[in-house]
């Protein structure tokens, strides 16, 4: 009975302490005391304090991205990754600088000089990244998660499968080769898109050597073996027939006298002419040199078949069938669609596709937060005559049913930045300003006085859209998209109060009007052709050819690296070939 009392009292004294202002100025989180005599717990929060706890930071949104190309190595580089939760998804971990791989081929460049490794890029830049090295093999844009599948390990189930979901995800997976169900191709033919497929190719073409410098081989046979056709006269078949060349010529020449005479290198090209992406000049000038060299040009045919040691052709003009016997064939005949984008478009309404359609601000439209960028994608540009109603609406004012030169002047910045065409259009018809393209639905020749009415501005913007272009599915395209990309992630929370695309137009057509829509900027091209000499193909119309032009490619490849540790080793293995040659051995 004493010990409840004395007990009760001190917890008394004790409560009254605690609520007066403390020396130190520290607030008493709880109190907790037994009572001997009830056998209960007396507990006291402080209230206040519980009250003035912080609130926990707002969740990062979660950015998955899809790819470790150019484009999506680009989207990640310029991301600022402290605003957002990113994983990376690929089962290749590391960059390849794909315009150097017909030089892996022969030896010009090694394997290990053109990649950077994904994880060694996150660390220099200090980015807050999670890499996985796996395969998504399934994108659900119901439940916003992509299902992938590790490409070393499994996991307890026991085959290696995973889901991660996200907020936004970047779709930046590529593209395959596409073969056209040509029978035979993807089993006897050598690809060029992976580090691991110009790897396989220069073993390959030293295999070859090798066979054909048997004792027991006929002259006939040797032929066979050293002829090396590629099909498909495009930049890269074009780089690996020039490089293939000048290991032949520079090198392997002297380490097989014997059957030098034996050596063909064929390009097979479906069209008239091969570099037909290319200004006719360089493509008269690569075909001459080619001629020069030895490289047989069989232009015009179409590959119906390959089997392992023949490939049957068939001429447009003539529909003759051949057989061109080979010993190594290179299949570089355009770019198809990855079976997860397939199965992906199939789900939102494009099966009919080649590529994942996108607006001009990267979005497939299907899906709010889903982007695809680089080959795997192909952006729909709005036709402006689709809106032509809005347009004239937004720019009527005084809704007048007619619109004034001054009117469409005022919306002519906006227009031109959401239908690009506009002014493509103008500069290839030689226009000075917006009247010279009024004039054809008025046929009014004073500007001042030039007065539209609906039918008349429909009809003065008719031609407009023959215009409209679709980007090359190139390296130089998917970096631009990656970084346009990522800019507006950066940018996300400011442009909301301070948008930047066509302000008059945000009613017309689909898109994040809080952007400007992306715009590909040519660069230029290049095209080597062996023998130091190359051709390029650049901005303002501008075409050089020459050994000049090939310091020039050298110059811009080495500065495009990623690293300065793969910057340095290009410069060295150039070096090394000019001093030593390039290496034979079959490793």
């Amino acid at each position: 009975m004493g010990f409840s009392f004395f007990a009760s009292r001190a917890a008394a004294r004790f409560l009254e302490d605690i609520r007066r202002p403390s020396s130190a100025g520290v607030s008493t989180a709880a109190l907790l005391l037994t009572a001997a005599s009830g056998g209960g717990i007396v507990a006291y929060a402080d209230s206040a304090r519980a009250e003035e706890a912080p609130e926990p930071p707002p969740r990062k949104k979660k950015v998955v991205v899809l790819g470790t190309g150019w484009a999506g190595t680009s989207f990640l580089k310029n991301l600022d990754s402290s605003r957002y939760e990113v994983k990376v998804i690929s089962p290749r971990n590391y960059f390849a600088f794909t315009p150097l791989l017909p030089s892996v081929t022969c030896g010009t460049v090694e394997a290990r000089s053109v990649v950077e490794p994904i994880r060694r890029m996150f660390e220099k830049k200090g980015k807050d990244v999670a890499y996985y090295e796996a395969e998504c093999f399934k994108i659900d844009p119901t439940k916003k998660a992509v299902h992938c599948r590790s490409a070393v390990g499994t996991n307890l189930d026991g085959n290696g499968d995973f889901m991660v979901d996200y907020d936004y995800l970047v779709v930046a997976l590529g593209a395959t080769v596409n073969t056209f169900n040509t029978p035979g191709v993807m089993e006897h033919c050598h690809f060029l898109k992976e580090v691991e497929d110009a790897q396989k190719i220069r073993k390959s073409v030293i295999d070859c050597f090798e066979r054909a410098s048997i004792p027991n081989i006929s002259e006939e046979e040797k032929r066979k073996i050293l002829h090396f056709v590629i099909i498909g006269g495009g930049p890269t078949g074009v780089e690996f027939a020039a490089e293939l060349h000048d290991f032949l010529v520079e090198d392997l020449v002297k380490l097989y006298p014997a059957i030098e005479q034996f050596v063909k290198i064929t390009i097979i090209q479906s069209g008239e002419h091969i570099l037909n992406t290319f200004d006719q000049r360089i493509a008269v000038f690569a075909e001459s040199k080619f001629q020069r060299d030895g490289i047989e040009l069989s232009t015009g045919f179409r590959v119906i078949k390959v089997s392992d040691d023949s490939i049957t052709v068939k001429c447009k003009s003539s529909g003759v069938e051949t057989l061109v016997p080979y010993g190594m064939a290179v299949w570089s005949a355009g770019i198809g669609t990855r079976p997860v984008i397939t199965d992906f478009m199939s789900q939102v309404g494009q099966g009919k596709r080649r590529a994942l359609a996108t607006n001009e601000w990267l979005r497939v439209p299907e899906c709010d937060s889903v982007y695809a960028i680089g080959d795997c994608s192909s952006i729909s540009q709005r036709k402006i005559m689709e809106d032509i109603s809005t347009i004239f609406k937004v720019a009527d004012k005084d809704n007048s049913g007619t619109l004034t030169l001054k009117e469409i002047n005022d919306v002519l910045e906006d227009i031109c930045i959401r239908y690009p065409q506009v002014e493509l259009y103008m500069k290839s018809m030689h226009m000075v300003d917006i009247a010279d393209l009024i004039k054809g639905g008025v046929g009014d020749s004073n500007k001042e006085s030039m007065v539209v009415n609906i039918e008349e501005f429909k009809k003065a913007l008719s031609h407009v859209d023959s215009q409209v272009k679709t980007v090359p599915a190139t390296a130089q395209v998917a970096a631009q998209q990656g970084y346009y990309l990522a800019d507006c992630f950066n940018k996300k929370d400011h442009c909301i109060e301070h948008p930047e695309g066509p302000l008059r137009l945000t009613g017309s057509g689909e898109g994040h009007h809080n952007f400007r829509p992306f715009r590909y900027k040519h660069l230029g091209q290049f095209a080597p052709l062996g023998g130091e000499q190359a051709a390029a193909e650049l901005p303002g119309d501008w075409v050089s050819m020459g050994h000049s032009t090939q310091w020039l490619w050298y110059s811009v490849y080495a500065s495009k690296q990623v690293s300065w540790r793969t910057r340095v080793l290009v410069v060295s293995d150039w070096t090394r070939r000019f001093i030593f040659g390039r290496d034979s051995s079959r490793i």
